[in-house]
């Protein structure tokens, strides 16, 4: 039923993307991988994802959040929905979420993210 589902996962933590990877490939999706925002960005441009999931604090701290506002600004890719994930609000003194100026995504989920939340998440945005 899912089959043809692409998700675009943005991420600098190789072990976290080996395993979410692993959990999406099990329920059937089509994983795409950035290490960066740059490269995310780039993938964009050539494959068309369901859903992306992406990270706050990559090469720079605030990383995800120029690539979450560059993408919904972009008449192409802003229909597609973003689920931000990040640690960011257990290492700084602030409190990120969705927010349309901030973090401009669909949902945020604070790491660690439970394999079950994130599949419902997932599930949420991507209709079987």
């Amino acid at each position: 039923m899912r089959k043809g589902k692409n998700i675009l996962i943005i991420d600098d933590d190789d072990d976290l993307v080996e395993a979410l990877t692993t959990l999406l490939e099990a329920k059937e999706y089509t994983v795409i991988r950035a290490s960066n925002g740059k490269e995310g960005i780039e993938l964009l441009k050539e494959t068309s994802p369901d859903l992306i999931l992406l990270d706050i604090m990559m090469d720079s701290i605030d990383e995800g959040i120029t690539v979450a506002r560059d993408i919904k600004r972009n008449k192409n890719w802003k229909h597609i929905p973003i689920i931000g994930m990040s640690a960011i609000n257990n290492e700084l003194p602030c409190e990120i979420d969705s927010d349309s100026e901030m973090f401009p995504v669909d949902r945020f989920l604070e790491k660690p993210v439970s394999p079950d939340t994130l599949i419902k998440e997932v599930e949420r945005f991507i209709k079987k």
